[in-house]
């Protein structure tokens, strides 16, 4: 789980320092790069949790939710210490973000890997 959230964080960091277009469209681009990979992250860590480890769709979900919540505070941590060292920051720290961040993103994750791990428990039955 924290191997996995290390990765959220790092996948938030190098794709926010290749994107330096001031044209909104690349940024989306961008965006979508990371959300992609993200997601094939996501799968991948409810495929091995499932598969390799056997684990009931529970324990998934919570894993998935967990690594997920980690890698929101990870990336809330370094927005965090960005605002700290750029010279134009705006005038309220993101300290917010620590709390939101996991918050925000731990319950979709959670429920969205508990359809997935349900789904694959029931496929594996009948196979």
């Amino acid at each position: 789980m924290i191997l996995v959230a290390v990765a959220y964080v790092l996948i938030g960091i190098v794709v926010a320092a290749l994107d330096d277009s001031p044209d909104p469209n690349v940024v989306r681009l961008w965006r979508l790069v990371a959300w992609g990979a993200s997601a094939a992250l996501a799968a991948a860590q409810i495929w091995y949790e499932h598969y390799r480890l056997a684990g009931s769709p529970g324990a998934t979900a919570l894993h998935a939710a967990g690594a997920v919540a980690l890698g929101a505070f990870g990336l809330a941590l370094a927005a965090n210490i960005h605002w700290l060292l750029t010279d134009t920051r705006g005038p309220h720290s993101p300290l917010v973000a620590l709390v939101a961040w996991p918050v925000i993103t731990a319950l979709p994750a959670f429920l969205a890997a508990l359809v997935v791990a349900v789904v694959l428990a029931r496929l594996s039955r009948r196979a």
